[in-house]
Order: structure tokens, then sequence, then C-alpha cells
């Protein structure tokens, strides 16, 4: 079972987008797909009751029984489990971290959001070694310079590695967890469903899936 842990130091970064866009591409991969929502706002949780799908499934959980949501997953048969979890706690980001095969950290290219990578770069480090990469989210369409800039000034500002694929603002990001979609599952041929498709391939390929 591999395992992916979607941490930040703030909400509306991005976490429970990028957290369902990666779980449903693994569904539609083949793979059984789970989540675990460690946010007391249950953002996760409240998409899959809206869902008719199973797959992905989500488990709300506490920071307390994550290991057990953890091993619970595997004896389920899940194949590809994601944790998302809350902004603002530490415990949270280092009990994920700690499980994690994989770590993402989405942010948006907005000095609040990028000030918080100095505190995660130190949390990460107590709490173990798995690969972390930021994922730059919500840019312009058509901002390939920015994108670019931002990724170079975060590896040589923060000592972050950058996802070389990010999220640009789009409408389906937004529409498809009113229905308990992706939006891959919305638009398949959307940029949208391109950008999480490339980003579950990127995945694939650190994890030698």
């Amino acid at each position: 079972m591999l395992k992916i842990s979607v941490l930040g130091q703030k909400g509306g970064t991005g976490k429970t987008t990028t957290s369902i866009g990666i779980a449903v591409a693994a569904a539609r991969a083949g793979k059984t797909a789970v989540i675990i929502d460690l946010d007391p706002q249950a953002n996760a949780a409240n998409w899959k009751d809206r869902r008719a799908t199973e797959n992905p499934a989500v488990v709300s959980a506490q920071v307390s029984r994550l290991k057990h949501a953890v091993q619970a997953a595997e004896e389920f048969g899940t194949d590809f489990l994601v944790i998302d979890t809350p902004g603002k706690s530490d415990s949270a980001a280092i009990e994920a971290a700690r499980v994690a095969d994989l770590i993402l950290l989405p942010v948006r290219p907005q000095i609040f959001d990028l000030e918080t990578l100095s505190a995660m770069r130190d949390l990460l480090r107590v709490a173990g070694t798995a690969p972390a990469f930021v994922v730059l989210n919500g840019l312009h369409p058509q901002a390939h310079k920015q994108a670019e800039e931002a990724k170079i000034m975060i590896e040589d500002t923060f000592g972050f590695k950058v996802c070389p694929v990010h999220f640009c603002h789009r409408g389906s990001y937004a529409a498809a967890p009113a229905s308990g979609k992706a939006p891959q599952e919305i638009e398949p041929d959307g940029k949208a469903a391109d950008e999480i498709g490339r980003l579950y391939m990127f995945i694939s390929q650190q994890l030698n899936m």
C-alpha cells in the first residue's frame, strides 16, 4: 500500500482538492483508493457523502487514531492511500508525515503561503525522511513565467523540491466537489484533468508504481 500525505500549515491552499484529485486518479487507474480525512471540517468526508461511486472510500479520523486507520486501510486491501490534513495542526502534520511514503505540500504563490514553508521544513525534519514536494496551486493559466520563477525561488529559499506539475485556477476545481466528483470526472478532456493526471503520473514515478 502506497501512502501519500498532503500537508500544509494553513487552510485554503488546496490540500483537499489535491487529495481528492489524486485519489480519484488512482481509482480510475484500477487501484483501490482510500482518503483518510484528518480535518475537523471534514471536507473530504462531506464530498464522499455526495458521491455515488464507492471508490475512493473516505474515512474521517482523529489524529490519535491515524495509525489504526492506516492499518485498517491496509487490511481492507487498499493500494493507494491519501491522508488529507488540516491547516494549523502540527500534530496532524507530524503524524501524517511519519506514516507517508511521499508528501505533497500544496501552496499558492502568495507570500502568506510561502512563509509557512520554513515551519513546514522544520516540522518534516522532526517527522522523518519521506520525500516531500511542493505543489503550486491556483496560478493563472497563462502565468508560465511566474510558475517557473516561483519553483526556483522555493527551491533556493526553502530547500524544498517542487513538483514539475502545478495547478491553475480553473472552474472545474470548484464545481466538481458539489456533486461528489473530481474535475477529471466532469471534464475528462479538460485542462484540470490533465494537471491531475500528470500529478498522479509524477507520484507513480516517484514511488515506482
